[in-house]
């Protein structure tokens, strides 16, 4: 899904930086429930991008 400009620009003041406990994920199976991390950046497609305290680095959707 790609936002549009304001909405890219209304996450990014929102969450870079911010920490985020993860309640479930699909599909990865070392991304427990509970586990946290930080936004580093919000990409040009509106995806929160992660860096975990498990050392993985992926992102998050914001609508999933």
């Amino acid at each position: 899904m790609y936002y549009n400009k304001t909405r890219v620009e209304m996450l990014r003041a929102s969450y870079t930086g911010t920490r985020i406990e993860l309640l479930s994920m699909e599909g990865e199976s070392d991304m427990p429930n509970g586990l946290k991390g930080t936004v580093d950046f919000i990409d040009d497609n509106g995806q929160l991008q992660m860096s975990w305290d498990n050392g993985r680095t992926l992102a998050l959707n914001p609508d999933v």
